[in-house]
């Protein structure tokens, strides 16, 4: 049986970036290259699997339990989403094995002088004596969330090649475009068929999530007036230093290098420009439903303080929600949550329940109907050239995910 390290550099091999301002579904069709493997790997382990149109690949197994007792076992789904954030190249990616780390500093040899410092990021000193995957630096990793599908693929492994193994009706999703917001936009929750369900796409060993941020996105446009400098008294509008003025309007404490816990923010995410006109982007996040909406009702009263000042029409706004706070729906099934609490128990680590301070497709899906919290695949440092996963987090969460489907079977 292939082992997870060999699966997981396996598939970060494969370049999944996604693309926000693509209009397609999947953003990026390279993203399919992965999703066809992962297909065919089920259907080569024996399992049940088809791949979309929208790039949704969904496998399903049977239950092994006698049928009156399996009549009474909920169906249980296990996600992850295969693209990486463009925040930074998923491209020719050149993973580091650090083998029984010694809790130095960790050159990231494709950068001359960069390293991975406990003295920057004190949770390495964690993992020592552990095997650490890391990047070289010129690239982020792709944990997020290939740790998480290579942890489901493991888990199906071991299902399929372990038929002593006992297990209720499962369900195995993998989608794309989680990292734009769009993950499960045309995710069809009734032909999955699953009752529950759990992405592994959490962070550190044993986070167990059923609370995220409410989520949107803000495009900010600022119309200018561009003359020759020489005569511009009195007639010009800088949109790029309009643009500033703007950004200099909204909440310095409210940015989330300054934010933590349920603390939400507004995130300036891009900014271009020139005289003429000028473009910034955001995203804004809270917990609080009602801090959330407040949030956006500010940044609009920014958006009309700038015209009132500078004329009607020299800043537009498109402000788009992305997903909401799961926790509503996920609370009045909280014994998953419970369930889940307990498997990471049996596997000898302790639960760290925490609010996510992002996103996950289980968001989105628990407002479609299926309930769906949130457990670790084990990196660190996501989206960024400093990301890492120990192994030995991603050997725990398979043991998670079958304890789950083992505690399901014998409730």
């Amino acid at each position: 049986m292939e082992k997870i390290l060999d699966r997981f550099l396996r598939y970060v091999s494969y370049d999944t970036q996604s693309n926000e301002e693509s209009e397609t579904q999947p953003s990026t069709a390279k993203q399919l290259k992965l999703l066809e493997l992962l297909r065919d790997e089920l259907k080569d382990l024996g399992v049940e699997a088809t791949l979309d149109e929208y790039g949704y690949v969904m496998g399903r197994i049977p239950s092994n339990l006698p049928a009156a007792r399996a009549a009474k076992v909920p169906v249980i789904g296990f996600i992850a989403h295969v693209d990486t954030a463009p925040d930074a190249s998923g491209a020719d990616i050149k993973p580091q094995i650090i083998r029984n780390y010694d809790g130095g500093d960790i050159p990231l040899k494709g950068v001359p002088g960069l390293a991975l410092k406990p003295s920057e990021f004190p949770e390495l000193l964690r993992y020592v004596g552990q095997t650490l995957v890391t990047t070289d630096g010129t690239t982020l990793l792709g944990a997020d969330d290939k740790a998480g599908v290579a942890e489901i693929m493991d888990a199906v492994q071991y299902i399929m090649t372990h038929p002593e193994f006992k297990h209720g009706e499962l369900r195995i999703g993998f989608t794309p475009d989680e990292e734009i917001g769009r993950g499960v936009v045309k995710f069809d929750v009734g032909k999955f068929g699953a009752d529950y369900a759990y992405t592994i796409d959490g962070g550190e060993i044993g986070e167990l999530e059923y609370e995220n941020f409410n989520a949107a996105s803000a495009r900010i446009h600022i119309q200018g007036r561009n003359v020759h400098p020489g005569y511009a008294k009195g007639k010009m509008k800088n949109a790029i230093l309009i643009a500033q003025e703007f950004n200099a309007l909204l909440p310095v404490e409210q940015r989330p290098e300054y934010t933590e816990g349920y603390e939400g923010f507004y995130h300036l995410i891009a900014f271009n420009g020139t005289v003429e006109e000028a473009d910034i982007r955001y995203i804004v996040r809270d917990h609080d439903r009602e801090k959330f909406e407040r949030k956006k009702t500010f940044l609009r009263s920014c958006v009309n303080f700038i015209n009132r000042k500078y004329g009607a029409g020299t800043c537009s706004a498109k402000i788009q929600d992305q997903y909401y706070n799961m926790r509503e729906q996920v609370e009045p099934h909280k014994f998953i949550v419970e369930i889940a609490e307990q498997a990471i128990e049996m596997a000898g680590i302790k639960p760290k329940v925490k609010p996510i301070r992002g996103g996950t497709d289980g968001a989105n899906l628990s407002f479609k109907g299926l309930p769906c919290p949130n457990l670790f695949a084990g990196g660190l440092n996501f989206h960024g050239k400093m990301e890492f996963v120990p192994v030995q987090s991603m050997e725990k969460a398979v043991e998670v995910i079958l304890n789950i489907i083992a505690k399901f079977a014998t409730e």
